[in-house]
């Protein structure tokens, strides 16, 4: 890292520079609890207003609120990152009991070292939750039955002409009820912060959505194929194209500003500067988890997973290229959430618009 130019994370709308730290990587999924170096000894963090501190008898207090996953992050391996923090902030950290939703308390008889230590949480909190798997994600469902027939008609000519095709198999198709058009993922894991992504879904609705949309649904058209990556001879997603039959952009404008707004309040990561308006029907995720789902960072086609077998997609781009999947009608955005269903087949919904 260039000491002159170091790595800046944004949190909570504050810029803070990343120092170089060590760190201790997991071998194990089971072993998450990892170490972490909070830096120097040296207490006196920049100075920041934007924490609540109260003044108390003892000296100052600041709380803050943090899903119970998290909360291994901050004890660390034989609690050795909690011992560590308080230590170097001379603070005493208060941490709820495993699985028990509630606030972590930073008490401390200097204002600096409480600032510093919440400072340094905050930091590692981020750091972490970027690794977790997301949770929930915001769609557009089209699994409208006129959609599921004619997708199923595309899974079965493809099969019937592109079965001798390098990977192509039926494990590769998505399941018909859970067609959809993903807008951006999020990591929620606590109901408190899933009641905060469906108030946020419902105040984009009153402030923006119904108004772009004239109060109607939008009438969109779901035709071609497209692939993801560079190569169509090794496809690892294959997805349907989506426009406003209108010819507007109105539904461009809708995911935009709907991602935007949801990075903006911390709940969703900020990946591309506009959505990429796209309905998987075949991915090679699914060869070994039928109810897997792309992350929107994985638009290149990659995967962590190296199993992960792509497919000769040539044919089927030539053969279906303007393939039409039928009109359907758009009339609300869903919090979904992953590895769920509901009665239709389709993913659970949390919240909705």
């Amino acid at each position: 890292m260039d000491i002159l130019r170091p790595t800046l994370i944004t949190i909570g709308g504050r810029v803070y520079r990343k120092n170089l730290i060590q760190e201790q990587t997991c071998q194990h999924e089971e072993e998450e609890e990892e170490d972490f170096c909070a830096g120097s000894g040296d207490c006196a963090d920049e100075p920041c207003d934007a924490f609540v501190v109260e003044e108390t008898e003892k000296g100052f207090q600041c709380r803050v609120e943090v899903p119970s996953p998290l909360y291994k992050y901050i004890i660390g391996k034989k609690g050795e990152t909690k011992k560590r923090l308080e230590t170097e902030t001379r603070t005493s950290i208060s941490i709820p009991k495993p699985g028990v939703e509630g606030e972590i308390v930073i008490t401390g008889q200097h204002r600096s070292g409480v600032i510093s230590a919440r400072t340094r949480i905050d930091v590692l909190l981020d750091s972490f939750r970027k690794k977790q798997p997301f949770t929930h994600f915001l769609s557009f469902a089209l699994n409208q039955p006129n959609i599921q027939e004619k997708f199923l008609q595309f899974k079965e000519e493809v099969l019937e002409k592109c079965s001798k095709d390098h990977g192509v198999s039926s494990s590769l198709f998505q399941n018909p009820a859970k067609l959809h058009l993903t807008l951006g993922t999020l990591v929620l894991l606590n109901e408190q912060e899933i009641q905060k992504a469906c108030d946020l879904l419902q105040q984009c609705k009153e402030d923006f959505v119904d108004q772009i949309a004239g109060g109607k649904p939008l009438t969109v058209e779901v035709a071609g194929v497209e692939y993801m990556n560079d190569d169509p001879v090794m496809t690892d997603v294959l997805y349907a194209k989506v426009h406003m039959k209108d010819g507007s952009d109105r539904l461009q404008m809708i995911a935009d500003k709907l991602v935007e707004r949801f990075v903006a309040s911390g709940l969703m990561l900020k990946e591309w500067d506009r959505v990429k308006l796209h309905a998987t029907v075949m991915n090679t995720l699914f060869r070994k988890d039928p109810s897997a789902e792309e992350r929107n960072n994985t638009m290149t086609g990659k995967s962590s997973f190296k199993e992960r077998e792509s497919f000769n997609g040539r044919n089927i781009l030539k053969l279906f290229e303007n393939f039409y999947f039928g009109e359907v009608q758009l009339d609300s955005v869903r919090l979904s959430q992953r590895f769920s269903s509901d009665a239709s087949g389709y993913y659970a919904t949390s919240g909705q618009l």
